[in-house]
């Protein structure tokens, strides 16, 4: 394992209290979970509506960053195949670096990426499926080329968290395409922290505090019951650990499922789409939080994308964790079980039905 892996992998047994956060009761509330997927889903509808002039076209266009995926990776991918929809990672990221230093509270420092989604949309668009890979899950990095086109080694018993902070987004698209055989189409990443801007243009977001939280870390200091959150405390809430239930990354989780759905009702509830200055307003601020891989780094694409993906009712979208145990060797960290893994993967793949076996994990009694 790498240093880095083995720091994290040190920081988390210290607050896990011997759990691991990819084996917790969380994974059982699959409506949660969606709510991200939405959120993307209207933020393209978003974007449609607010170019209402080419110098607002071309300000919004320049906030969307790209990352060239199939320069990354070269040809060492999975077949694409004509069964297998379309599908989409989505990774939620925290970066703690440049202009998010200032809202740096705590000791940690650089990006993570502790959210992790596969979205697969069979052929005919009409529903889809959110597969979460556990942030805790040790699996084998392959070599990897970064940004900067240094190369990475490939390592075993990596955490999968640690990847997006060593090697960078191109090679968790690998990771995944190793580990589940699937081709990833397209690549989106959410910025937490360009959370701050949004929910400050649209005049806060009301979540119910489920606890008292004090947690010195993230700064947040917050009562139990409703609250109007503004940008910084919103940022809290979402990095918020140390203060709910066992100091587990279980906790902070839940957190920001909870605000995510409560940011999309927010949204919704003001008929942004139905203003074109409130449109473009919150538009600029979802493109600066937003990186997708280079085919989808443009206004018009982003937008196409979306409209092509009108007919997915997410009501009917079904969740699932990718299927666990716990690693005999550290029980804080959980790996890939088998056979329902490979199961849920090769339904992918194929374009046929989940077994239900494959929606069972071992590291959750199932």
């Amino acid at each position: 394992m790498t240093p880095d892996a083995t720091t994290e992998t040190r920081r988390s047994r210290r607050s896990s209290s011997g759990r691991s956060s990819g084996g917790g009761r969380r994974a059982s509330r699959p409506k949660r979970r969606w709510g991200r997927v939405v959120l993307l889903t209207v933020l393209v509808l978003v974007l449609a509506a607010g170019g209402t002039g080419y110098w607002l076209y071309r300000d919004l266009d320049g906030n969307i960053k790209g990352v060239d995926i199939d320069k990354a990776i070269g040809d060492n991918r999975p077949e694409k195949l004509p069964t297998s929809g379309q599908n989409i990672l989505i990774l939620g990221s925290d970066s703690r670096a440049g202009a998010n230093a200032a809202l740096n509270t705590g000791d940690v420092s650089g990006a993570r990426s502790d959210t992790a989604l596969v979205m697969h949309i069979p052929e005919g668009r009409t529903k889809a499926v959110a597969i979460s890979i556990p942030r805790d899950t040790l699996v084998t990095r392959p070599a990897c080329t970064k940004k900067d086109g240094t190369r990475v080694r490939s390592a075993t018993r990596v955490m999968f968290n640690s990847i997006y902070s060593e090697a960078g987004p191109a090679c968790v698209v690998q990771t995944v395409e190793q580990i589940s055989g699937v081709r990833m189409d397209h690549y989106m990443e959410i910025d937490f922290a360009g959370f701050k801007g949004l929910v400050d243009a649209i005049g806060g977001v009301t979540v119910d505090v489920p606890q008292d939280i004090h947690d010195k870390s993230s700064g947040l200091d917050i009562t139990a019951g409703p609250h109007r959150l503004n940008g910084t405390q919103s940022l809290e809430f979402v990095r918020t650990r140390h203060g709910v239930g066992d100091g587990s990354d279980l906790g902070r989780i839940s957190l920001q499922q909870q605000f995510m759905l409560a940011l999309l009702s927010e949204i919704k509830k003001q008929d942004l789409l139905g203003s074109p200055t409130k449109a473009y307003k919150i538009a600029d601020k979802l493109t600066a939080a937003l990186t997708t891989d280079s085919d989808l780094a443009s206004l018009t694409k982003l937008a196409e994308f979306g409209r092509s993906l009108n007919g997915v009712d997410p009501a009917t979208m079904e969740t699932i964790m990718l299927p666990v145990r716990y690693d005999k060797a550290d029980p804080n960290r959980v790996v890939a079980a088998e056979p329902q893994a490979g199961q849920l993967w090769k339904a992918i793949r194929t374009g046929s039905t989940i077994p239900e076996s494959a929606k069972k994990s071992p590291a959750h009694g199932g």
